[in-house]
């Protein structure tokens, strides 16, 4: 089986971006402050290998945002997309936004995870395992 590749970018488009490879882990996360960083009801996020995620232009456009200890989101400082998160304990890996990936995804969701944080106004339809934090694999 071949390498996935995915290409994505920001609303602007002033950073762009490769995957080749794997997405692993899809989640629905409805923390709080994920919904925040959204500005919606959930987010969805998925782990690729960082040296199978490269950026094709406009990694110097982001900016950072350490929203825990170890643990800094990168969005588009122009447009304010949020493209990728890293943890100093998983250095390995870029935990991707998926509303940036513009490429059909093959991989799917796992979970829904942080559910007790949810929106109040948000149903959960799916049969999809729901964690009151994280999931149990992490």
């Amino acid at each position: 089986m071949s390498a996935n590749t995915y290409k994505g970018g920001c609303l602007c488009g002033k950073v762009r971006f490769e995957i080749t490879g794997e997405i692993e882990n899809i989640i629905y996360c409805h923390c709080s402050q994920c919904r925040k960083a959204q500005g919606s009801a959930f987010a969805t996020n998925g782990n690729v290998d960082v040296e199978a995620f490269v950026f094709i232009s406009g990694e110097e456009e982001l900016t950072g945002y350490q929203s825990t200890p170890g643990q800094t989101k990168y969005f588009c400082k122009h447009c304010g997309s949020p493209i990728i998160s890293k943890n100093e304990s998983l250095p390995n890996k870029v935990r991707v936004r998926l509303g940036t990936v513009e490429s059909d995804i093959r991989e799917r969701p796992v979970a829904h995870i942080f559910v007790t944080s949810k929106a109040n106004w948000e149903t959960l339809p799916d049969d999809l395992p729901h964690y009151e934090s994280y999931e149990p694999s992490r």
